[in-house]
C-alpha cells in the first residue's frame, strides 16, 4: 500500500509539474509527465493516457487564446494540422517498431542545433511565405513523432517558435497542433487495438492534477515581457533537445 501510495504520488508531482510547464509555454506536459508514465506503466499506457489528456487541454487552450486564430500568419496551420494527422497515423502503426533511441537522438541534436542558432543569430524568424512552403514538412514530421513516441514539440513546437509569433498567436498555434494530433491519435490507437477502456478513465483522474496546477504557468507566463517568454520557449527546448542526446 505504502509503495503504491508512493507511486501515485510522484505520478501526481509530474503531472503537476507538466501542467505548470504547459500553462506557461503551451507544451510540456506530455515530455515531463510521459517518462514517469512510462516507468510505471509502459510505453503504449503511457501513451494512451496522454492523447486523452492533450485533447483536453489544448482545447481548453485552444479556445482561450482563440482570437489569435484570426490572424493573418495563421494561414500556415491548415496544411499544417492536415500533413500532422496523416503523420500520426504512420507514426502509430510504427509504434511497435520503430528504433526509438535513434530517433529521439536524432531529434536531440537538431534541437540543440536550432537552440544555438537562435542563440547566434536572435532574430532569424521563418516568414509568413516560407511558413506556408515548410508547415505541411514540418507538420508531417510532428504527426509522425506524436503517433511513435507521444511526443511532438521537438518538430512541431520549434518550427512555430521560429516563426516568432506573439505569445497569444503562439500558444494558439502550438495548441491547435497539439489538439488535432490528438484527436488522430486517439481513434488511432482505438483502431489499432492499443487503447484500453480503463486508460481513458486513468486519464480522465489525471486531469485533475492538470487542471489545478495549468493555471498557474498561465498566471506566471502573463508576467512575461515578449522577449522573456520568447527566451523561456528557447530555453525549454534546449534543454528538451539536451534530454533527448543525453537519454535522461
Amino acid at each position: 500500500m505504502d509503495f503504491e501510495l508512493e507511486r501515485l504520488a510522484v505520478l501526481g508531482l509530474a503531472l503537476a509539474a507538466g501542467a505548470i510547464v504547459k500553462g506557461a509555454t503551451g507544451m510540456g506536459l506530455p515530455l515531463i509527465a510521459l517518462p514517469v508514465l512510462t516507468t510505471a506503466f509502459g510505453l503504449q499506457h503511457a501513451v494512451g493516457i496522454m492523447a486523452v489528456t492533450q485533447v483536453l487541454t489544448n482545447a481548453l487552450q485552444l479556445w482561450q487564446f482563440r482570437t489569435a486564430g484570426q490572424s493573418e500568419r495563421m494561414r500556415f496551420l491548415p496544411l499544417f494540422l492536415f500533413a500532422g494527422g496523416l503523420g500520426v497515423i504512420l507514426g502509430t502503426l510504427a509504434l511497435h517498431s520503430l528504433p526509438e533511441r535513434t530517433l529521439v537522438f536524432s531529434l536531440g541534436v537538431l534541437l540543440l542545433g536550432y537552440f544555438l542558432l537562435k542563440i547566434s543569430r536572435p532574430h532569424l524568424s521563418v516568414d509568413a511565405g516560407l511558413a506556408r512552403r515548410g508547415g505541411p514538412f514540418a507538420g508531417f514530421g510532428s504527426g509522425v513523432l506524436q503517433g511513435a513516441t507521444g511526443i511532438s514539440a521537438p518538430v512541431g513546437v520549434t518550427f512555430i517558435h521560429a516563426m516568432g509569433l506573439e505569445r497569444g498567436a503562439h500558444l494558439y498555434a502550438v495548441s491547435a497542433m497539439f489538439l488535432v494530433l490528438g484527436l488522430v491519435q486517439f481513434p488511432a490507437l482505438v483502431v489499432s487495438g492499443i487503447m484500453q477502456p480503463a486508460w481513458i478513465v486513468e486519464a480522465l483522474l489525471a486531469m485533475i492534477p492538470i487542471l489545478v496546477f495549468m493555471p498557474i504557468g498561465q498566471a506566471l507566463a502573463g508576467r512575461l515581457s515578449r522577449r522573456a517568454f520568447d527566451l523561456m520557449i528557447l530555453i525549454f527546448l534546449g534543454l528538451m533537445g539536451l534530454k533527448m542526446v543525453l537519454g535522461l
